[in-house]
């Protein structure tokens, strides 16, 4: 009997020690957070884009690979967006293919505007892919003019309702 108290008391420190920090989401980037810069230079028309050199502009990066469908089919959305009523956003489309022939059919295929679309060909090993801490999955992030995130994985209404 003496035993059960200090067992309550054990669970009941255990529990409240689980709960601190919880606040905060895990892992990855937040909105407030500035994006991590990066250089990316592979494209059809090898054009090289360094992200810092988009400051002062809205900037909206989009993660993905042809192999996750979810997230190709929201590069496409994105991308047709930004082409016809978004002219004040900065699209950055960056693939983990691994292969560019893959990269270079997809973006084809998808009718994608080549010369903002990127490949980073060493795929979920690269300085990009940990840096934007894509192993929860691909997301896209709009910046502000000073690089700082203002959404994460964001809609298109909600996109016309931050910039309009």
């Amino acid at each position: 009997m003496k035993y059960v108290k200090w067992l309550f008391v054990v669970l009941l420190i255990t529990s409240l020690t689980s709960f601190v920090g919880k606040d905060k989401p895990t892992g990855g980037l937040n909105i407030g957070d500035v994006a991590p810069d990066f250089s990316i230079g592979t494209t059809l028309k090898n054009q090289k884009l360094e992200l810092k050199d988009l400051k002062g502009q809205y900037v909206l990066i989009n993660f993905w690979a042809s192999y996750d469908a979810q997230s190709r089919m929201q590069n496409v959305i994105l991308n047709n967006a930004i082409m016809t009523s978004f002219n004040k956003v900065k699209f950055v489309s960056v693939s983990f293919d691994e292969y560019q022939s893959i990269f270079k059919e997809t973006i084809r295929k998808d009718q994608i505007a080549s010369p903002i679309c990127f490949v980073e060909t060493k795929g979920e090993s690269s300085k990009l892919f940990k840096d934007y801490s894509l192993n929860r999955g691909f997301n896209s992030y709009l910046l502000d003019e000073n690089g700082v995130i203002i959404a994460k994985n964001i809609s298109l209404s909600q996109l016309s309702s931050l910039l309009n």
